[in-house]
């Protein structure tokens, strides 16, 4: 049985547009990214907000939820670290960062998330099923993961 090698390239990913959603979210709009969202089980998104969303149902929600905590968003920029991309399953981890009004603020205030995206070839198109995205963008101290609320 012959293996049919197929070529992947970044520019098949739709960065493009996952950076758009990105923008439109932080005007308080999820749709661009429920757009660009697998629709199936297995999806999951873990957003500064709360706790991880598994399953497409969770991850709307979510994805509403996130939304409303922001208004009148710009992009700063998109910082690529890393993409990785094979016939099936590609990611990205990147910086983020933003301009937004977020909580209700009546300023604009400078805001960057660490995000990891991973993205399924699904009937023809990129879908995204996994989004992790964290204020982390500096270093750290150590005591910085321990669990505050104990």
């Amino acid at each position: 049985m012959a293996v049919e090698k197929v070529t992947v390239y970044e520019s098949d990913l739709p960065l493009e547009e996952y950076h758009r959603a990105g923008h439109e979210i932080t005007k308080g709009n999820p749709k661009v990214y429920k757009s660009l969202y697998s629709r199936r089980d297995d999806v999951t998104l873990a957003n500064p907000f709360g706790p991880p969303a598994v399953g497409w149902s969770e991850v709307s929600a979510t994805l509403d939820r996130a939304a409303a905590n922001y208004r009148d968003g710009e992009v700063v920029g998109f910082e690529n670290v890393s993409t990785v991309i094979t016939a099936e399953l590609a990611y990205t981890v990147e910086v983020e960062s933003y301009r937004a009004r977020v909580g209700g603020a009546a300023e604009r205030a400078p805001l960057s998330v660490r995000v990891t995206t991973v993205f399924r070839h699904e009937d023809g198109d990129w879908k995204v099923i996994h989004r992790h995205a964290d204020p982390i963008t500096s270093a750290r101290p150590p005591a910085s993961v321990l669990d505050s609320s104990s």
